[in-house]
């Protein structure tokens, strides 16, 4: 996948979709979704069904390379609380990073559904999810970021969007 707007590119592992023309929430420049099986995919319009995967580019201003932690976090923190609303994140992993030699930063955060949830079969919803986002310091004028979703965020889904995130590079 290619992303002009983005200026980053990332694979497409079988099985997952890219549709061309999806309109995304206006901070979201490309998306690729898996729907896992039985369920809808996360999309980028903030809307989602029981489950799948989500992996968005977007752009972004300026950032220096000393405050990308800490942007990072936020960002991460800010998309948690846009894709789970009622839930909760905690911390996984925060460590620098580089994306085709420019220096990043990459967040990744253990995100539960809350009391709204179906993460169980009687709606309490303590089914958990994987979010990641890589910012990226593309230049002295604009940042570039990698967010990637997986619901459920078991041992296979979390790795998926985790490669597919590492795979990125600029363009």
């Amino acid at each position: 996948m290619t992303d002009g707007a983005a200026g980053l590119s990332y694979a497409i592992p079988e099985g997952w979709e890219h549709e061309e023309g999806k309109e995304l929430v206006g901070a979201f420049t490309s998306s690729v979704t898996k729907e896992h099986a039985g369920t809808g995919a996360r999309t980028g319009t903030g809307t989602s069904s029981e489950g799948g995967s989500t992996v968005l580019a977007g752009r972004a201003a300026a950032i220096p390379q000393a405050a990308l932690q800490q942007q990072a976090e936020r960002a991460a923190r800010s998309n948690a609380v846009f894709f789970y609303p009622d839930g909760s994140s905690e911390v996984q992993e925060s460590r620098p990073a580089t994306v085709g030699g420019r220096p990043a930063h990459t967040v990744a955060l253990k995100v539960s559904e809350g009391k709204r949830g179906a993460g169980t079969p009687d709606g309490s919803g303590s089914g958990t999810g994987h979010l990641r986002l890589t910012l990226i310091a593309v230049d002295d004028s604009r940042s570039a970021f990698l967010l990637g979703v997986a619901q459920p965020g078991g041992p296979i889904e979390a790795p998926e969007v985790d490669n597919v995130m590492e795979s990125a590079s600029l363009n």
